[in-house]
């Protein structure tokens, strides 16, 4: 077996998470994407609909009237209907309310698009390993091969054993062109996701904790603090429709001239809400509200569930990569070079060798399945949770420190 590619192992496990290496260039890509400027403008939007909910409701209207008569008569008049209701200033919280709304909608999609790109290259990092190990195994192979090929002249192993060799080549071969098929597969979706393929990015293993993580799960954590102001919204909701069925009083001013007589006027009228007090809207309304909280507990208790498996698996998987590397990267190499020794000098049979080989080989890349798992199981949960890209800004403020030290 080829040296293990502990440089590689060594970046996951050094003491910093090198986040100023690349973090800033990342981050700065993915706010250029399409879909987050676009966000932007939903921002001003909402901004926007604030500004339109908080004008007056009613205009007041000019009327004009011409008799022909004997006495020809000309009236002018005046209305203007009263907000008695306060439909303006419930339609502005409710505004209010909704444009907190999306903004959370938009905190919520943004930790979510960073952890898919964030796992994007994570696993376009992963898979550049898998296909440097797997090119190291077969230049690995072809070499024993060729060595096997002497032994064979001289005696020393004998023709099945070769042949063994020979499929150990046409093995690693195929494990080659797997791991070229799965990194071609990782810049892909890398491609997809950013619009360019060579992305600065470094292994942040070391970053991957529960304490990175608010644990507690409450109506101010991103991924719920949506479904909380539906709640409330949905209580505006109710004094909105008792707002817009209230009767609003109009105020009119008449001024009117009959032949050579001149009249003012004065009055007022109110909707009489006989036929309909419009309590079934009301009760629509009302209903509204427990939809909306159970909506919330309904979320509230997905995200616990999520958050309980969360912070049982991390913690586990994290002890279980500390004692995969600790093995890999004090015993690894060492016994890699051993083993080839062992087989050249006939200690060990080729069976056995290659055996042996076969199960360093598998080690390894257990390794980096592991490694896969941490990010997977981080991130799903930061990005779900809407908590990633908090987490991100504060790792760019610690870095923008660092550099003015």
């Amino acid at each position: 077996m080829a040296a293990v590619p502990t440089s590689q192992l060594s970046v996951s496990n050094s003491s910093l998470a090198q986040f100023n290496d690349w973090l800033p260039q990342v981050m700065s890509r993915f706010n250029a994407l399409p879909e987050i400027q676009a966000q932007s403008a939903r921002r001003q939007q909402a901004q926007l609909s604030i500004q339109a909910a908080d004008r007056a409701v009613y205009n007041p209207e000019l009327g004009m009237n011409y008799q022909n008569a004997t006495d020809d008569t000309y009236t002018l008049d005046i209305s203007q209907t009263i907000d008695w209701g306060d439909k303006r200033g419930v339609a502005t919280r409710k505004a209010l309310l909704e444009s907190e709304i999306l903004l959370s909608d938009i905190t919520l999609e943004r930790s979510q698009m960073l952890a898919e790109r964030l796992q994007a290259l994570a696993n376009q990092g992963q898979a550049k390993k898998a296909l440097q190990f797997q090119q190291q195994q077969f230049k690995r192979a072809k070499a024993q091969l060729s060595i096997a090929r002497q032994r064979v002249e001289v005696g020393d192993i004998s023709a099945v054993e070769l042949q063994l060799m020979e499929l150990e080549v046409a093995s690693n071969a195929a494990d080659y062109a797997l791991a070229e098929q799965a990194s071609i597969a990782a810049d892909g979706a890398v491609l997809g996701l950013f619009g360019e393929v060579e992305l600065p990015f470094a292994d942040f293993l070391n970053a991957l904790s529960i304490q990175s993580s608010k644990i507690e799960v409450s109506p101010e954590l991103p991924a719920l603090k949506s479904a909380y102001q539906q709640v409330l919204v949905a209580r505006v909701a109710v004094k909105q429709a008792k707002a817009e069925t209230a009767a609003d009083p109009t105020i009119s001013l008449s001024a009117e001239r009959e032949g050579n007589e001149n009249k003012v006027g004065v009055g007022v009228s109110i909707p009489l809400q006989f036929r309909n007090n419009y309590s079934e809207v009301i009760a629509v309304a009302n209903e509204g509200i427990t939809i909306a909280e159970q909506t919330y507990l309904a979320k509230e208790r997905v995200l616990l569930q999520q958050q309980k498996q969360f912070s049982l698996s991390l913690p586990r998987l994290t002890k279980r990569y500390q004692d995969w590397s600790e093995l890999v990267l004090t015993s690894g190499s060492e016994a890699a070079k051993n083993l080839a020794q062992l087989w050249q000098t006939g200690d060990i049979n080729t069976s056995d060798y290659l055996q042996s080989q076969r199960q360093m080989s598998n080690s390894y890349l257990a390794g980096l399945d592991l490694e896969s798992a941490l990010y997977e199981n981080w991130l799903t949960w930061m990005g779900t949770s809407g908590q990633l890209e908090f987490y991100l800004n504060r790792q760019l403020s610690q870095t923008a420190r660092s550099t003015i030290k």
